[in-house]
């Protein structure tokens, strides 16, 4: 085969698997108002900054530029450890019915974050990413019916995600840093 085209095999299969099968699909019409504040992280994808993460939480409040300003805490490694804290930003795409936000870290960069289930009491939410590379399962309460998890984790996996790539964040006692 000649090399022009074992190159062009080669791009059109990188782009087959770094292509999703279809959109994430996104929770409709998101009251911002209702979405904010505390939210425990029940599973994730690891990421380097919280791969040892217990009692995560994820704190939304709306800031006076009307972007989203985000706390998120946890403790790295044990109950013992000492709080860790990060302030990104987010922005709500226009458009998305706010469930499309991009979410900053490090200034400039800004990544997906997409709301692509939420219950209608917004008891329950899944965070993930067009990408299908990082998950976040997040609740009111430090923990949920096992039932429940196995739903949120289905609907991953029915949406393109390796579902047992995510990481079950334990909880003290107390129920987390607030």
């Amino acid at each position: 085969m000649k090399p022009a085209r074992i190159f062009a095999a080669l791009l059109l299969l990188a782009g087959c698997q770094s292509a999703p099968t279809r959109p994430l699909p996104l929770a409709q019409s998101v009251d911002l108002d209702r979405f904010m504040g505390d939210w425990y992280v029940i599973a994730a994808t690891p990421t380097w900054i919280d791969s040892h993460a217990v009692d995560a939480v994820e704190s939304y409040r709306r800031a006076a530029d009307g972007s989203i300003a985000t706390t998120y805490t946890f403790r790295d490694g044990g109950f013992g450890a000492p709080l860790t804290t990060y302030k990104p930003r987010g922005f709500v795409v226009p458009g998305s019915g706010n469930a499309v936000w991009e979410m900053q870290v490090v200034w400039p960069i800004r990544a997906d974050y997409r709301i692509a289930w939420l219950a209608p009491d917004y008891s329950r939410v899944v965070v993930a990413r067009e990408k299908r590379d990082y998950a976040w399962i997040m609740a009111r309460t430090p923990r949920i019916a096992d039932a429940q998890l196995d739903e949120l984790y289905e609907f991953l996996r029915a949406n393109g995600y390796d579902a047992g790539s995510l990481r079950r964040i334990p909880h003290g006692a107390a129920g987390g840093v607030r």
